[in-house]
């Protein structure tokens, strides 16, 4: 019987080693799984490559991760959003790397992953100092630039809804990166609102098929790691 479903947020992150790739999902707080990632800051992994949209505000979920000196590098499109300030200090302090991808990018790169794709040519940031060092060519007089597949060992991912064999949905803006992170990554884990029986999801409602995600686990079981 598969059975996919963790008892507690430790568990869930429990198989993270030091020096993974780690997306995370969320357009700022909007489906950010803020508990899995306090997990995983008591879980104690470092030497971490964080892949997200931005770098963390406040004192919590992202920004909680860097304070607790887990993170060596950032790829993000969006590291100054208000509020970053752990992030600006870890920064400035030569403490943590940064790689600035442009967010049309950054989506493209982890889809790329996820199909199984090769490089491709975009035109964002042709000419500027974000594709220096990448191949760049004129094709049909449009300048481009050759992006890599962007890959993680892990995803953190918050959803709405999900069953035991990881099927899930999302609500509204909370869906951001989560469905293309669950894709590009090894092993993808999802905190859900709520756990459903088998078949209450219907099919045509399923965004991220559970074919994509190894754990689920239930927001609530936060509690349990307390």
């Amino acid at each position: 019987m598969i059975n996919k479903i963790a008892t507690t947020m430790q568990d869930a992150v429990s198989r993270i080693p030091d020096g993974a790739a780690v997306m995370v999902s969320g357009f700022g707080d909007s489906g950010l799984p803020r508990e899995l990632l306090h997990a995983l800051v008591r879980h104690g992994a470092s030497d971490l490559t964080l892949i997200s949209n931005n770098a963390g505000t406040g004192d919590y979920g992202l920004a909680a991760l860097l304070a607790a000196g887990l993170v060596r590098k950032v790829i993000c499109s969006y590291p100054k959003s208000s509020g970053a300030d752990v992030f600006t200090s870890l920064y400035r302090a030569g403490k943590v790397e940064l790689e600035v991808v442009p967010q049309g990018t950054l989506v493209e790169r982890m889809r790329a992953a996820g199909a199984g794709l090769g490089p491709f040519f975009t035109p964002t940031s042709y000419g500027t100092p974000v594709a220096a060092d990448k191949e760049q060519r004129v094709i049909d007089g449009v300048g481009y630039v050759l992006e890599q597949p962007l890959r993680a060992d892990f995803a953190l991912i918050k959803a709405c809804h999900g069953d035991r064999w990881g099927n899930l949905t999302y609500r509204m803006a909370g869906r951001s990166f989560g469905p293309i992170m669950a894709m590009a990554a090894r092993h993808s884990i999802a905190q859900v609102d709520d756990v459903l029986p088998l078949g209450a999801i219907p099919a045509e409602a399923v965004t991220t098929p559970g074919i994509f995600i190894k754990t689920v686990v239930h927001k609530g079981a936060a509690h349990a790691d307390a």
